[in-house]
């Protein structure tokens, strides 16, 4: 029979079972958080688009401005955040500038929540 030397080996390697417990738990909380996260992120976005989009066709008057917000908000089922009456339009060099900020407060687990401020403006 043949013997196995231990000599070359410098103990067992690998992860114990305390340590996997510890990694799942903590990535399943990540992705806990990266779900309730990402849609307030896209919804941003969103809003970031359809703001420059606006900008970009320089409307003649706030309201008007505000009226197409309103109306790309009924399309983009998305923004559900602010309404047209939470955009600040004004001129800057005979070009509209569009800014606009709100608070999301996303509910994780149990009494832990998470509060996001979103900013943002037109290029």
């Amino acid at each position: 029979m043949r013997q196995q030397s231990m000599s070359g080996r410098s103990g067992a390697r690998g992860i114990s079972l305390i340590g996997l417990l510890f990694w799942a738990v903590f990535l399943a909380c990540g992705g806990v958080v990266v779900a309730r996260v990402a849609p307030t992120v896209m919804e941003f976005y969103t809003i970031q688009g359809a703001v420059n989009r606006i900008a970009k066709n320089n409307p003649a008057t706030v309201p008007a401005a505000k009226a197409e917000f309103e109306r790309i908000r009924q399309i983009e089922y998305s923004i559900q955040s602010i309404t047209g009456n939470d955009l600040e339009v004004s001129k800057e060099n005979d070009k509209v500038r569009i800014s606009f900020a709100y608070e999301r407060q996303v509910e994780l687990f149990g009494p832990v929540s998470l509060l996001i401020k979103y900013q943002g403006h037109s290029n």
